[in-house]
């Protein structure tokens, strides 16, 4: 991936600060023990100006990841969601990704964090798209990972947090070190969990499947909205097990993300799906998808905020 662009101002506890300055303690907990709490969100370019995608569920994600970790942030909701439309202003952007994140910062060295402060950050700044420009229309080559999700008893993963991406990279890595573009994960259980950091979903016969949250999942806001969208169609959308070979048989395959937004699957495992390439309940999810954060077709869900 390419080297990661800057903007000016980073909110760092309730100050800004200059991009280079927004450091925190080697020493400090986040960086020995992984934790943190964190939310990835965009902000689109729309027709009616900048506009934040579901700013109010990524900040309630944010506060109940916390609340799992029994961490305490220093600031209300209602705070760090005027942070960071304040950040996106200060940084004069137009579209963007955003990056809130509360970790345990300098103080101790214990397992046991509860003694060190939680600082809070707000940073911004351009990014495309995750899977390259080409995935959402082509669709990206994926394999199965020889790596599993961890149980819901080992490891809370409706927690959006730090110390959780650590299997996520083992999965991208792998991934890329054997020329895939993505991995899909499997859970304790053997069956179909999410991409590392993408939720999956599989046509079939008409009707969408998607693996559900007790299936060692982060149950995404993206996922959510797509899901939505599926139902305002008219489409069938049903949580449940999935089986690995059920997705080599899929009629289609996406994956939805913030970062990824919604991107197609053309193989699995280097067997075609479908078509081979972008399907018909793909094309029209994304379509609405994007008309929705555009600004293009009404807000019925209220899911954006303008700056």
């Amino acid at each position: 991936m390419p080297p990661m662009p800057k903007s000016e101002q980073i909110w760092f506890n309730g100050e800004f600060v200059p991009w280079d300055e927004a450091r925190t303690h080697v020493l400090s907990h986040v960086v020995h023990y992984g934790s943190s709490v964190f939310e990835g969100i965009r902000c689109y370019a729309t027709k009616k100006g900048p506009a934040v995608f579901r700013l109010k569920d990524h900040v309630t994600r944010l506060f109940d990841s916390a609340r799992i970790y029994r961490m305490e942030i220093p600031f209300d909701r209602g705070q760090v969601a005027e942070a960071i439309l304040e950040t996106i202003r200060v940084n004069r952007l137009e579209a963007c990704y955003i990056r809130p994140i509360a970790f345990r910062g300098y103080g101790s060295l214990g397992v046991d964090p509860l003694s060190c402060p939680v600082d809070t950050v707000i940073a911004v700044w351009e990014w495309g798209e995750y899977l390259g420009e080409e995935a959402l229309e082509q669709g990206v080559s994926v394999c199965t990972s020889s790596w599993n999700r961890s149980a819901p008893n080992t490891m809370p993963n409706l927690a959006k947090a730090g110390g959780n991406y650590l299997n996520s990279q083992l999965v991208r890595m792998e991934a890329n070190a054997n020329g895939y573009d993505e991995g899909i994960v499997l859970g304790p259980d053997g069956l179909v969990s999410e991409g590392s950091g993408e939720n999956v979903f599989l046509v079939k016969d008409g009707g969408i499947h998607t693996p559900a949250s007790h299936h060692s999942i982060l149950p995404g806001i993206t996922r959510h909205s797509a899901i939505t969208l599926a139902r305002d169609l008219g489409m069938e959308v049903q949580s449940g097990a999935i089986p690995r070979e059920l997705l080599y048989i899929a009629d289609e395959v996406f994956f939805t993300g913030t970062a990824a937004e919604i991107s197609p699957v053309r193989a699995i495992d280097k067997i075609p799906i479908g078509s081979g390439r972008r399907g018909p309940v793909t094309e029209r999810l994304q379509t609405l998808f994007f008309q929705t954060i555009n600004a293009e077709v009404e807000d019925r869900h209220g899911w954006l905020t303008f700056v």
